[in-house]
């Protein structure tokens, strides 16, 4: 299985950039074999949909792409064109590369423990900043407007803080990355 998918339609260089840079999050994708989307085709249709210098990142819906689109008209085409190619709707979540960056400087716990570190990105800022969780143990969460940062000792096989959770309870629609992969945006779309 490939671990990453990193290939570009055209030039990354920056005189050919068009648009806006976009980190995009799929919810819920290739996931015990629900959703199924191939990187490979979904990279076909991001082309098809205007989208440029598209890249993908591992099989979890992380997309890099440029858009002649604001956030919002991307997310909304990106849904529409997966509901169409593919059959079912997936939430799809849209960052600036500087909101990306601010996300992972105001990360507000410690970090030298990268598995025990996550973000999850919201598609909008909820009205409350905190919820009511029982035995939490050392888990912590912090929601700061469309961000929750996560710090899971226990690890996130076991926290209860899951995107479920916040989507219950936040009335939001919730995708969760791991530093790493955060970290691995954040680098790929420089």
């Amino acid at each position: 299985m490939k671990k990453k998918e990193n290939r570009k339609n055209e030039s990354s260089s920056p005189l050919e950039r068009l648009g806006e840079a976009y980190i995009v999050l799929l919810r819920g994708i290739n996931v015990s074999g629900k959703n199924k989307i191939p990187m490979a085709d979904l990279r076909d249709l991001l082309n098809n949909l205007q989208f440029k210098n598209v890249q993908t990142y591992i099989q979890s819906g992380n997309i890099i792409l440029e858009s002649s689109f604001s956030k919002n008209e991307t997310s909304l085409r990106i849904n529409k064109g997966i509901k169409e190619k593919f059959g079912f709707e997936i939430p799809v979540i849209v960052r600036t590369i500087p909101e990306w960056q601010k996300t992972i400087e105001n990360y507000p716990f410690p970090i030298e423990n990268e598995k025990i570190v996550a973000f999850g990105f919201l598609n909008q800022v909820p009205k409350e900043t905190t919820i009511d969780v029982k035995n939490l143990g050392e888990d912590q969460y912090k929601i700061v407007d469309d961000v929750v940062y996560l710090y899971c000792p226990a690890g996130f096989g076991k926290t209860k803080l899951t995107n479920n959770i916040f989507e219950k309870k936040l009335t939001v629609v919730a995708t969760t990355r791991n530093l790493r992969t955060t970290l691995k945006l954040l680098e790929l779309s420089k």
